[in-house]
């Protein structure tokens, strides 16, 4: 193990400790690859899944293990119309297990999400049974201040510019605070507890994923 794979663990194993005390549970996975492993273990065969939009879910690969597996999946990719994306939208929040990264977290626990439509922090906040995220070690800062910093800067630039979208910061390459109606910054989300012990459940991956 390179010290660069020891340091990853450590700051791994010190999130989970602070998500367990918020009333979430935490894994770490050495790789992708792993982490596809561990979710699937997490997840029963004929449950309804659903996720949102994430950089990090397709990049693991797992997006392509649920269709191929033995699951109901709510896939608004499967759909083309816009009304047929949103009832799938809505379909998701009753669904077993749902699945998501997240654009920052802290050492102690925190989670920090910013959405555009509110999908998927809607589903995070309440309605599915279960909720997956899965992230890179990237995605961990020191305090909930440089979490948000990560969530506006580093995270929400690069999605504007994945839909391309006409905002202020796709300008200036950071947050403008704009009130653009094409931003993706309508919810913030600070998850700092979870009301239900163990629904939200985070994997951390000894990878940089996602943005």
């Amino acid at each position: 193990m390179t010290p660069v794979q020891k340091y990853n663990r450590l700051l791994a194993e010190r999130t989970i400790e602070g998500l367990r005390k918020r009333n979430m549970d935490g894994f770490y996975a050495e790789t992708k690859e792993e982490a596809i492993r561990l979710a699937l273990s997490l997840i029963p065969e004929k449950s309804t899944v659903s996720w949102g939009g994430s950089a990090t879910l397709n990049e693991t690969g797992i997006l392509n293990e649920l269709k191929n597996g033995d699951y109901k999946c709510l896939d608004r990719d499967a759909v083309t119309t816009p009304e047929e994306k949103d009832e799938i939208a809505h379909k998701a929040l009753n669904a077993d297990y749902y699945l998501m990264s997240t654009n920052a977290m802290t050492i102690s626990g925190e989670l920090i999400n910013i959405d555009g439509n509110g999908n998927r922090v809607a589903a995070l906040i309440y309605g599915p049974k279960n909720v997956l995220v899965i992230a890179g070690i990237n995605k961990i800062c020191d305090t909930y201040e440089a979490a948000l910093s990560r969530a506006r800067n580093k995270a929400s630039i690069p999605n504007v510019i994945r839909f391309d979208c006409n905002t202020g910061c796709r300008k200036a390459g950071k947050c403008v605070d704009c009130l653009s109606v094409e931003t993706v910054c309508c919810q913030f989300v600070h998850t700092r507890f979870s009301r239900v012990k163990d629904r939200i459940r985070v994997i951390i991956v000894g990878e940089n994923l996602g943005f």
